[in-house]
């Protein structure tokens, strides 16, 4: 059996936290309930990043689509700042708060991998950047994971079922498995030629017996124009000064007439290692430091009870709105107005002459989501038309 919860177990809120239920106890004694408002916002981010990519709608949805609650919230993909409430929830008490584990779990690991996954393409620019993380995780969880690597802007990812789900081919290279079974580089890359559909590009993997730069001239000789790309994988411990191999082997391919051949790394990267790289590399495979991406810590406090604002020592109470400009991409955090709309005394206009947008807008009310969700694919989009403003 595996150690995983049921989808029902969620919706029933058997996921959460034992002082939620005593909680719950207690005020249904007391007979006690109150009208509540509270908000989901994170204080810091992790390793002093200074913006994080909000994820996890898409599955609050599905919690949220079957309460008694009214909900404001960012669009999945909105690149925000900290102390900035992500999404506003309102009901009677005992409607939800007996939900704030699962909620809390849906959108702090989902943001976390998006905003490492933005972190990654930004520093990549127009280099490719690949989901190969996904065996460092439990297989039940991976698709999650791997969806929000790709919103936060992974061109692709590599596991099979993962990719169905986004509607997206997955994508991939070999393994050293394929080459140390055929016993040698340039016989395996034949093979695979010979028997892999056409469509999939040609990517040798050059790093499993014998020095790179040898490796990657026999099979650029071997395979020629079909060669579309190569890939190191090597180990640390036999890198030594990894980006001079590289550097050799684009010399040394160019000077043969093979720079056509792109040049895939993978093993131990992160946007830091991404950005030293860039010079020699033309797209990268990052596993682990996006799929153990470490959470955005989102908390969800309570800002009014019937309509009154109080909240805990450390936060600011009331209901807000965010506000933000569309062409310097600003923020303004104002007390919300319901009658309000989309403008605000003082966020009319950004002193750039650009408008304010409110980014919290309604999402569920009696029961029914507000708006249509959208794909994985304009997600991504959303988050690549943003990343321009916000720096690493």
């Amino acid at each position: 059996m595996f150690h995983i919860a049921d989808p029902k177990e969620i919706k029933e809120g058997k996921l959460t936290d034992i002082y939620f239920v005593r909680t719950m106890q207690v005020l249904k004694a007391k007979k006690i309930d109150k009208w509540v408002k509270a908000e989901f916002i994170a204080k810091r981010f992790p390793e002093d990043y200074g913006w994080g990519v909000l994820a996890g709608i898409e599955e609050t949805a599905y919690l949220l689509k079957d309460l008694k609650v009214s909900v404001r919230t960012m669009k999945e993909g909105t690149i925000f700042r900290a102390f900035e409430p992500v999404m506003e929830i309102e009901g009677m008490y005992t409607d939800f708060g007996l939900y704030e584990t699962s909620l809390l779990g849906l959108l702090c690991q989902a943001s976390g991998v998006a905003t490492k996954a933005a972190r990654c393409k930004k520093a990549a620019g127009d280099r490719r950047v690949i989901s190969f993380g996904a065996r460092r995780i439990h297989p039940v969880v991976a698709p999650m994971v791997e969806r929000n690597a790709f919103v936060g802007g992974c061109d692709g990812v590599s596991v099979v079922k993962n990719a169905e789900m986004i509607g997206e081919e997955p994508s991939g290279t070999m393994p050293h498995a394929l080459i140390l079974i055929m016993g040698d580089t340039v016989e395996a890359t034949k093979a695979f030629d010979e028997v892999i559909h056409p469509k999939v590009r040609r990517v040798s993997l050059i790093d499993t017996f014998n020095d790179e730069k040898v490796e990657a001239i026999r099979v650029a000789e071997a395979m020629g124009k079909k060669l579309f790309g190569i890939r190191l994988d090597t180990p640390s411990s036999r890198r030594g000064d990894f980006q001079k191999i590289i550097e050799e082997i684009r010399w040394e391919l160019n000077l043969r007439g093979f720079g056509h051949v792109q040049i895939y790394v993978s093993g131990g990267l992160d946007e830091k290692r991404i950005l030293s790289l860039n010079p020699v590399v033309d797209a990268y495979g990052v596993g682990t430091s996006i799929t153990n991406a470490r959470v955005i810590d989102f908390a969800m406090d309570i800002i009014e009870i019937d309509g009154k604002p109080l909240a805990k020592r450390g936060k600011m109470s009331g209901s807000k709105s965010v506000f933000r400009c569309s062409k310097c991409f600003q923020d303004k955090m104002v007390p919300f107005k319901k009658s309000r709309g989309r403008s605000a005394p003082g966020v009319d206009r950004c002193s750039c002459g650009g408008r304010f947008k409110e980014l919290l807008i309604p999402f569920v009310q009696n029961k029914k989501i507000l708006w249509d969700l959208p794909r994985p694919q304009a997600i991504r989009e959303y988050v690549l038309e943003q990343l321009p403003h916000f720096d690493l």
